[in-house]
């Protein structure tokens, strides 16, 4: 028998998801921690499933959810969602399904240092876009912020050897490693200039997107032998898991936390998924976890403190007229 809707836990567990709703820093944490999750199931999915089947299916999985979850808001919705399912489409395209492929790309061409190193440039190409098509300017010390928390990436790509660094040279998958990154700066952005509906119809129609233009790399690895299909429990688990953690919950966070408090802010928090990574590898791969590792994951806080506590333009009272 289920408790009456107005029931005291019921009524907490509200305020609750309320309050977690309207916390961009807290929903922005919790984004990060799931992509850091998502790379980690990554490094376990070889052997279990091939990355294109990942991204497919993924999609498809979602999709399917949301359909179920948010069908009268998508079908009250719907008309202003196809006037604007260009831009939907783009975005879902970009931010969902290129950026994923590139990345899967890149890693058979350059090193996984060179991966997070160029992802942590990502808060400063949002930057700049936020300042090219809003005008919003960051703050010296926003920009101190930023540059602890790409420091703190080195540290943890470099596990502490920063001189390591000087002996990386650009190679293709560093480009496509920029190219990916440039485009998640895009979405963000564009994020901005989102048609003028819900949260969940506007995930939903990106969602579609995402599966509609990942299932042509699906056919490509498909058609060329290298599709792995899953075939035991930790492959269906991989799955089940970035479907719903790093694909569903994470990018609706996301979304509502840009909404909350704007892309150039919300920069700031994306070098906290390296970190996490490394917290996350040590829990679950075996990793190492030392100084270095902990000394990157206060530069990163120390970067995100001074940003948000620090670097915020003071709001100036106004007398009501």
């Amino acid at each position: 028998m289920s408790a009456p809707a107005n029931a005291p836990g019921s009524s907490s567990l509200r305020r609750l998801g309320s309050s977690l709703y309207s916390n961009g820093p807290l929903l922005l944490a919790l984004t990060t921690l799931m992509w850091a999750g998502n790379a980690v199931a990554s490094r376990l999915a070889p052997g279990h499933l091939s990355p294109m089947l990942m991204t497919c299916v993924r999609w498809m999985v979602v999709l399917a959810i949301v359909l179920v979850l948010f069908r009268r808001s998508i079908a009250s919705e719907w008309p202003v969602l196809k006037r604007s399912w260009p831009t939907v489409l783009f975005l879902g395209a970009i931010g969902y399904t290129i950026f994923n492929a590139l990345f899967y790309a890149a890693g058979a061409y350059t090193s996984a240092i060179n991966l997070t190193l160029f992802q942590s440039c990502l808060p400063a190409l949002i930057l700049v876009g936020s300042f090219l098509v809003f005008g919003v300017r960051a703050t010296w010390i926003q920009l101190l912020g930023l540059l602890l928390t790409m420091a703190g990436v080195a540290v943890a790509a470099s596990h502490g050897d920063l001189a390591s660094l000087k002996q990386l040279r650009l190679n293709f998958g560093d480009i496509l490693t920029m190219i990916a990154c440039v485009l998640y700066a895009i979405y963000t952005i564009g994020l901005g200039k989102r048609p003028a509906v819900s949260g969940q119809t506007l995930f939903a129609g990106m969602a579609a997107a995402a599966f509609l233009t990942s299932v042509p790399l699906l056919g490509w690895e498909i058609a060329s032998g290298r599709v792995v299909w899953p075939g035991d429990a930790l492959g269906w688990g991989i799955l089940m898991f970035i479907a719903i953690f790093p694909s569903l919950i994470s990018q609706m966070f996301y979304m509502r936390a840009v909404e909350l408090i704007g892309a150039d802010r919300a920069a700031v928090f994306l070098n906290l998924t390296p970190v996490f990574g490394a917290i996350l590898g040590v829990a679950i791969l075996g990793e190492r976890f030392g100084v270095y590792e902990a000394a990157a994951l206060a530069l990163v806080l120390g970067g995100i403190f001074l940003s948000e506590k620090l670097g915020r333009p003071k709001q100036v009272a106004t007398k009501p007229a």
